[in-house]
């Protein structure tokens, strides 16, 4: 079984339970396969970053393995504006955040309520430029552990979403994303839009965030916001203090 996901923001929870912790989201039009089913929780495998985690039976539309598919294999068309709304000529509308996909929009048979949407949107590759251009869209969005949208988000969430909507696929966890690209040998070697990524005190990565020019980094911590980046981590210039340890920068380019 397959499904898609036609509201705005659903929480993806680590167990099958409303107390359980939420890991992600899927923001609307995100697909996936249903690998188990019980009670009122389907778990999920999603097709963008393969990520697994439990929602609400209610909370989805099912898809056939050919409609699953067709999505799939197609571009992916993704909104650029803050929210957008979709709507139809039954007066139904549901707002949709930054990063929401509108491909199966042009699929009749997967849009059953025949939504239009006539916001901004992308599809494709953009240039490394972009990246940063992108991330200041998320500023000051408030820190959500396993948030994914502009009214909440984690570390590598807000680096995922920044790369998706430049046409570029990141893991979902910061551990996970530590494992792609390059790794520059200096600090001086990096430009805007690499990522950099730091470890706790046992070594193990638990944060990321996106280089920018003149040794900067935005990332999301408390929000999304801007500090210094130096040899030694994340300086906050607020509280006079490293806040992160340097562990690697990467090039996914």
């Amino acid at each position: 079984m397959f499904g898609i996901c036609n509201l705005a923001i659903v929480p993806v929870r680590l167990e099958p339970s409303d107390k359980s912790e939420q890991v992600t989201q899927l923001l609307f039009g995100e697909s996936f396969a249903i690998i188990e089913q019980i009670e009122k929780w389907v778990k999920i495998k999603i097709s963008f970053d393969d990520y697994v985690g439990w929602i609400d039976k209610k909370q989805f539309q099912e898809l056939s393995e050919e409609q699953f598919l067709i999505l799939k294999n197609s571009p992916e068309i993704l909104n650029t504006n803050l929210i957008e709304y979709v709507s139809n000529t039954e007066n139904e509308l549901i707002a949709i955040p930054l990063g929401s996909s509108i491909s199966f929009l042009d699929q009749e048979a997967i849009n059953r309520k025949n939504f239009i949407f006539e916001g901004a949107k992308t599809c494709g590759v953009k240039a490394k430029t972009e990246i940063a251009k992108t991330a200041f869209m998320y500023l000051n969005t408030p820190y959500l552990w396993g948030g994914k949208s502009p009214f909440g988000i984690d570390c590598s969430g807000f680096t995922q979403m920044v790369y998706k909507l430049n046409g570029y696929t990141l893991f979902r966890d910061a551990s996970q994303q530590a494992t792609q690209g390059e790794a520059l040998s200096f600090i001086e070697e990096s430009e805007a839009g690499d990522l950099a990524f730091f470890d706790n005190e046992n070594g193990v990565i638990t944060h990321v965030g996106i280089v920018l020019n003149e040794n900067y980094i935005i990332h999301a911590s408390g929000k999304v916001r801007i500090d210094r980046l130096d040899h030694l981590g994340i300086y906050n210039a607020e509280t006079n203090k490293h806040t992160h340890k340097l562990r690697v920068i990467k090039r996914i380019m």
